[in-house]
């Protein structure tokens, strides 16, 4: 009976040192954050992993760099044999089947356009190019009004035709231009490979978009900064610092592509009904989302519409909140939606 009950405390004895032991090595994993970064669409990439398993930092790159560049492949204004341009070039009426990555930021586009009646446009490029924003060579100076009419005339979302089946086309001579949104879905992309791949510990960010997907090796949700909309680098600070939880973070800004003529400043940020850049003293507009694509187009919509009335479509929206910030007198002025308080911090965690 004694011989029994010692192999019996063995048996028990070394089942709690291999599962202590392998609870420590989980913990132990959990923590081990991972950091890698490059180059993409223009600017740069920062991801933030934790993984329960051993992971290559070196495989991961190779596999983010894969993903942008076919993202890039299909979305880029500048690379003439991307699935973008094609389409530009294409004529009116011309069916296209698409892939089903320029497909669903399509869906997204219409969507923005829709929710903002028109505030948020993708195919605004002639007016962006005529005033020298766009890839064409900078010029600096105000365009002619003919020359603005002219441009409008080839604009509006509106004549994009989306089909089922991937099929879209165009009912006009217009040019689309997703660069708005191409980085926020660039994260987006990112963020589900990791978490298709069973890590769901993450933080992506392209350019200053951002996506965080679960907790930090703190074992607490995401903190991210909103910068200070200042003009001067050199005065770069961090303006707000907010908590995700599986959410995105998209900012837009004129603060930081502009000419200056007789003292007034003209944004690369173009209304797209009256063809001239903003002027309503908007420098920053913020917005916290369930995915990136439309947290990015929407704060680009929000620099462009009246403040109030940005303000109460994104009260309107589930899911979203927003961060609108106005110059006014050399101060800033915040309005924000009625959460956006409660995803505030007074630091990093």
């Amino acid at each position: 009976m004694n011989f029994f009950k010692i192999i019996i405390f063995y048996l028990l004895f070394s089942f709690l040192i291999f599962h202590s032991t392998g609870a420590t090595g989980l913990a132990s994993n959990f923590h081990r954050q991972h950091t890698i970064s490059g180059k993409t669409m223009g600017t740069f990439y920062t991801i933030k992993f934790i993984s329960r398993k051993k992971e290559s930092p070196a495989l991961w790159k190779a596999r983010v760099d894969i993903r942008l560049k076919a993202v890039n492949k299909k979305l880029s204004m500048y690379d003439p044999e991307s699935e973008l341009s094609v389409f530009n070039r294409q004529k009116i009426s011309n069916p296209v089947h698409i892939s089903s990555d320029f497909y669903t930021i399509l869906l997204t586009a219409k969507k923005l356009y829709r929710l903002t009646d028109g505030s948020w446009d993708g195919t605004v490029k002639p007016l962006v190019d005529l005033w020298g924003f766009g890839t064409k060579k900078r010029i600096n100076q105000i365009p002619k009004p003919d020359k603005i009419t002219l441009a409008l005339l080839k604009t509006g979302f509106n004549h994009i035709i989306i089909k089922k089946q991937q099929i879209i086309y165009k009912n006009a001579d217009i040019t689309l231009d997703l660069g708005s949104i191409a980085k926020g879905y660039g994260v987006d992309a990112i963020a589900k490979l990791f978490t298709s791949s069973g890590i769901h510990d993450v933080l992506v960010e392209i350019g200053g978009e951002l996506y965080a997907s679960g907790k930090n090796k703190k074992g607490k949700y995401w903190s991210v900064g909103i910068s200070s909309p200042d003009k001067q680098f050199a005065n770069q600070s961090l303006y707000k610092i907010v908590r995700l939880n599986n959410q995105a973070l998209a900012t837009s800004g004129n603060y930081r592509n502009f000419f200056e003529i007789n003292k007034k400043v003209f944004s690369h940020i173009i209304d797209p009904k009256t063809g001239f850049p903003i002027d309503n003293q908007i420098v920053s507009a913020s917005v916290i989302s369930k995915d990136c694509t439309f947290a990015d187009g929407l704060a680009t919509a929000l620099m462009v519409m009246d403040v109030q009335k940005a303000i109460k479509l994104v009260n309107r929206l589930e899911n979203t909140e927003c961060l609108i910030i106005q110059k006014k007198d050399q101060q800033f002025i915040n309005h924000v939606s009625k959460n956006f308080g409660d995803f505030e911090m007074s630091s990093y965690d």
